[in-house]
């Protein structure tokens, strides 16, 4: 999630302590926006910890159904009164509504369309309700200023024990009113971060059994559906089964896989009854209840949640109403990671239509590559090629464009093609960088015309000239190979790239080119080669600035020409090895996971 804007007015005397975020609307923004309360209350002098812990659990729920129903940026306000109550408002940016009469005896609030979460929240908060603006709607809560006193402390459970710690609490549902009435809020906060920060929906599927098991039922079980599915409602087994009791959750799959769950129209997530498995579960479960949720999230189905306890002839409301909330948060977790895993999918395709299905192999040429994209749901800012040019000239590239994902993804789609264009057509080095620089320039200006115009069309202020096209940099590394009987003639340019390095049999390194300006940046630069001769044995090694500029706390590894310290050190061994100790130098420099993309290129002459 990206970092968090707020604001906060000073604290002097006289002044109320408050402060406000936006956050985006994802399941990550009730975490977000906990920590962000918790701190800045710790940071005022005289706050209980019962209040901080009250108000953090309220900002939770109301942030959560602002995202549930919303699915928009949230706008959170708090305020800290001369009194000492806490005050806080939530708004989303969702088209406001009237508030409507009660139809048929339903509530204002029914559970199609508000969460049973602020029916906790007014369990906590003095009062709250719903204020209507022009174009807004605000959510809004106020806590006495001690917090709200109960009968006892409620259980409140620790973030990561949380799963673990409901599977061995003593309580059964309907027989703990304060820890449903008030600890409850702790387990929804709880719950949202754990399934929050999974990736994968047959994870979430498991830890929501761990979640509802045996605190809230006897057991539980979770369908998924895909798009296809979805049409017609649930079939088919369920993803994850969950018994209090192992020895029964086999055999209690292999009942629910004959009654899958037959949801109603409409995209409603309040409970609806589920036939009783009794026979599955044993002399002990042969009568119960049990009730299926819809899990839907951004309007579409995702699944169905069913929860059973044995010797009920029905659940209490406050356990439906609080599954019901969870179940909002499961399909929230469940939503996140396939929108995850289809990014992660497309970024995968396009990855591989940027680079290379294989490199080039080279007559006299041993070559390896280490490439390593610090970002594995996204585009990698770098890119490499190495590919026959015809009249027995090969040519290679390492390149690194300004930024990541998309816009970097645009840039590697039209210099890679453009460079093998050009250099089959016969263009030499200095001259294709020439073309490659306009070319990308060009570009640029296209698309700053394209959307100024698309700019005064819907009505907005033409651009100024002065604005100018934002022009999109790329640092290249562009070389030649010619191999004859006594090595390779390498002829190569540097665009604003880190120099190549070529290593002797003797251990000598030396650099094979000048530093240039970045391609995309000067109209008309003029670019220069370099053309020197690898004998048997030499090895060239071509890197990106994911390499030269790794930090370890203020230094980085090409201080002090650490590179070339480092490839002296590789004397002697073939290309593979080589490109293979400067990757873990590299990595062991850092001491942890590399912040920035990372690509090598060894072209060793044989």
């Amino acid at each position: 999630m990206a970092a968090i804007p707020t604001q906060r007015e000073s604290q002097a005397p006289g002044h109320e302590p408050r402060g406000r975020a936006t956050l985006p609307g994802s399941p990550l923004a009730p975490g977000s926006a906990r920590a962000l309360v918790r701190a800045a209350l710790a940071e005022v002098p005289g706050v209980s910890g019962r209040l901080a812990d009250d108000a953090t659990a309220v900002v939770s729920e109301l942030v959560t159904n602002a995202v549930v129903h919303a699915g928009t940026d949230v706008e959170v306000e708090w305020r800290l009164e001369a009194t000492g109550a806490f005050v806080v408002e939530v708004g989303d940016r969702h088209p406001s509504r009237a508030p409507r009469d009660p139809v048929g005896g339903e509530t204002p609030y029914e559970a199609a369309e508000y969460g049973r979460g602020l029916r906790l929240v007014a369990t906590l908060a003095e009062s709250w309700g719903v204020t209507y603006r022009t174009g807004a709607k605000t959510v809004w809560a106020r806590l006495p200023p001690g917090g709200v006193e109960p009968a006892h402390e409620p259980a409140r459970l620790p973030a990561l024990e949380v799963a673990e710690g409901l599977a061995t609490q003593p309580q059964r549902a309907g027989c703990d009113r304060e820890w449903l009435g008030r600890g409850a809020l702790s387990f929804l906060a709880e719950a949202s971060d754990l399934l929050a920060g999974q990736l994968d929906e047959n994870l979430v599927a498991a830890l929501t059994g761990q979640l509802i098991v045996p605190r809230l039922a006897d057991w539980c079980a979770v369908w998924l559906e895909d798009e296809a599915s979805a049409r017609g409602g649930t079939s088919g087994g369920p993803a994850r089964v969950w018994h209090a009791s192992e020895a029964r959750i086999e055999e209690l799959r292999c009942a629910l896989e004959k009654e899958p769950p037959c949801p109603g129209d409409g995209l409603r997530s309040n409970p609806e009854r589920y036939p009783w498995p009794g026979d599955a579960l044993g002399p002990e479960g042969t009568h119960g209840a049990a009730l299926a949720y819809r899990l839907i999230a951004g309007g579409r189905p995702l699944g169905t949640l069913v929860i059973g306890r044995c010797g009920l002839s029905r659940f209490p409301d406050e356990v439906t109403g609080l599954v019901e909330d969870l179940g909002r948060r499961v399909a929230l977790a469940v939503g996140a990671a396939r929108q995850y895993a289809r990014q992660a999918t497309i970024s995968a395709v396009l990855q591989r239509g940027l680079l290379p299905g294989a490199v080039a192999e080279i007559p006299g040429v041993r070559s390896a590559l280490v490439y390593e994209p610090c970002d594995k749901g996204g585009p990698s800012g770098d890119f490499y090629d190495l590919f026959p040019a015809g009249d027995g000239r090969w040519c290679f590239a390492v390149g690194d464009v300004q930024g990541k994902g998309p816009e970097a993804a645009v840039v590697i789609g039209l210099a890679r093609p453009w460079l093998r264009l050009l250099a089959r057509e016969g263009y030499r080095v200095a001259d294709v960088l020439d073309r490659l620089n306009q070319l990308l320039l060009d570009d640029a200006t296209e698309a700053a015309d394209a959307a100024a115009r698309a700019l005064v069309a819907a009505g907005g202020r033409p651009v100024r000239s002065g604005d100018g096209p934002q022009t999109r940099f790329l640092s290249l590394l562009y070389g030649e190979l010619t191999p004859h009987d006594g090595g390779v003639r390498c002829t190569l340019a540097s665009a604003g790239h880190p120099l190549p390095l070529v290593l002797g049999p003797d251990g000598g390194v030396r650099t094979a080119a000048r530093p240039q300006t970045l391609l995309g940046v000067v109209e008309d630069e003029t670019y220069t080669s370099e053309t020197l001769d690898l004998r048997p044995g030499d090895s060239l090694l071509c890197v990106t600035d994911g390499v030269t500029e790794r930090r370890s706390g203020s230094r980085q590894f090409d201080d002090g020409d650490g590179l070339a310290r480092a490839l002296s050190g590789c004397a002697g061994l073939s290309a593979e090895l080589i490109a293979e100790r400067i990757r873990r130098l590299v990595h062991d420099f850092g001491g942890g996971l590399p912040e920035d993309d990372l690509a090598l290129l060894v072209l060793q002459a044989e």
